[in-house]
């Protein structure tokens, strides 16, 4: 059975930080391309960045230069490092592992940016 748990989020100031944990089971990590999503309180989900199994990244224009993405294969994890965070990124952040036209998801963590 394949898991992705994510971790990580809560309530945080504009400006703060946060680090998103994606923990794997069921699959190894390092065979897939993993990538976050968010979901803004009544808006549609939207991606945020990707790395690949060669560890290249891509990002949302919304959050290039302040989100950083990164995965550990050992740990069969992957993480969202959040820098800078401003109102518009509360949203429920959603782990995502792709290979081919198989694809997983976590069942999300929220994260609330608010003074």
């Amino acid at each position: 059975q394949v898991q992705l748990v994510e971790s990580g989020g809560g309530l945080v100031q504009p400006g703060g930080s946060l680090r998103l944990s994606c923990a794997a089971s069921g699959i190894i990590a390092s065979n897939y391309a993993m990538a976050w999503h968010r979901q803004p309180p009544g808006k549609q989900r939207e991606w945020v960045a990707t790395i690949t199994t060669g560890g290249s990244t891509k990002y949302a224009d919304s959050v290039k230069g302040r989100f950083t993405i990164s995965r550990d294969n050992v740990k069969n994890a992957a993480y969202m490092h959040m820098n800078s965070l401003k109102p518009e990124d509360t949203a429920v952040y959603y782990c995502k592992a792709v290979r081919d036209d198989r694809f997983y998801w976590g069942q999300g963590t929220q994260v609330n940016v608010s003074a």
